[in-house]
């Protein structure tokens, strides 16, 4: 027996309106609440649909009833640029509520999401200033847009992710995650990051030691290798399959963003549906199928 996308959506819809409650603003309430307004984002990156004017045509025609009002692609659009913040906050509620949220391992990359190719766009974009260009190794490739940096466990659930701009080292962007959310680390003695190559710095080293939190990564071929460095491969590549289903399932680097808070909301919307569908998977042991 497999779980369709109706189940996941129903138990997570249960959860984001049991979690935000009743709302305290006042005046008229909303035809669309935010807690259908997050459901209908998840469900629109999981059967992978792009096009904001053909979802909100695709819903009345297979999930009919579903949601009682839906509005046009402007006040959608609108709405889910808001709603960032509530997006961000909804990925750690349903990674919180995971077994996995307390697993003493964490494994971190970065990779990259394109947001333009022709030298105009790179000139004319809302997003230049924060995107540039950068160099994706895995693809021998330049690219021009940002790089997701992510933290999740070996299991693959989203611990913490950041955008910044390619120019920023991989190091300096850790640790900024780190600063900006102190309780992160709190309550997680013993706690293993696992990086590559490109996070040895004895300056990260020094940071993380201080807050009782052990790197462990490659070495470099004339350094000395360090212990426990032979079993690193094999975890490395469980978050490059979680970078392969975000990009090949969720199609993370075909989002569409064409403003900070267009890619933002983009990009946390697609890590929401991941988290959504991990937890729920971890919740009811059976997998995910896109058939409605």
């Amino acid at each position: 027996m497999t779980t369709d996308i109706n189940t996941l959506l129903t138990a997570l819809y249960v959860k984001i309106d049991d979690w935000i409650g009743r709302p305290a603003r006042l005046g008229r309430p909303p035809k669309l609440t935010d807690a259908e307004l997050l459901t209908l984002a998840v469900a629109q990156v999981l059967l992978g649909i792009r096009s904001e004017a053909r979802w909100l045509r695709f819903v009345p025609a297979h999930l009919p009833g579903a949601f009682p009002y839906l509005p046009g692609q402007s006040g959608y659009n609108k709405r889910l640029r808001t709603a960032l913040p509530l997006l961000q906050r909804a990925i750690r509620v349903l990674a919180h509520d995971s077994d996995l949220w307390t697993d003493p391992v964490w494994v971190i990359d970065s990779t990259p999401v394109e947001c333009g190719r022709s030298r105009p766009t790179t000139r004319r974009s809302n997003l230049a200033g924060w995107a540039g260009y950068g160099y994706c190794r895995s693809h021998s490739r330049f690219f021009w847009g940002l790089r997701l940096h992510l933290i999740c466990t070996p299991a693959g659930l989203p611990i913490s992710w950041a955008l910044a701009t390619p120019k920023i080292d991989e190091r300096q962007v850790l640790m900024a995650i780190c600063d900006h959310d102190p309780a992160l680390l709190a309550d997680r003695p013993g706690l293993l990051i696992i990086a590559d190559k490109g996070y040895v710095s004895a300056e990260l080293d020094r940071y993380l030691s201080e807050r009782g939190v052990q790197l462990l990564r490659p070495s470099y071929r004339n350094r000395t290798p360090r212990p426990g460095e032979q079993f690193l491969k094999p975890i490395r590549q469980l978050i490059e399959s979680v970078n392969d289903t975000l990009k090949g399932q969720l199609d993370l680097e075909l989002h569409g963003g064409r403003s900070p808070s267009g890619v933002g909301v983009r990009i946390a919307q697609r890590i929401l549906a991941l988290t959504a569908a991990i937890w729920h998977n971890r919740a009811t042991g059976q997998p995910i199928t896109r058939s409605l």
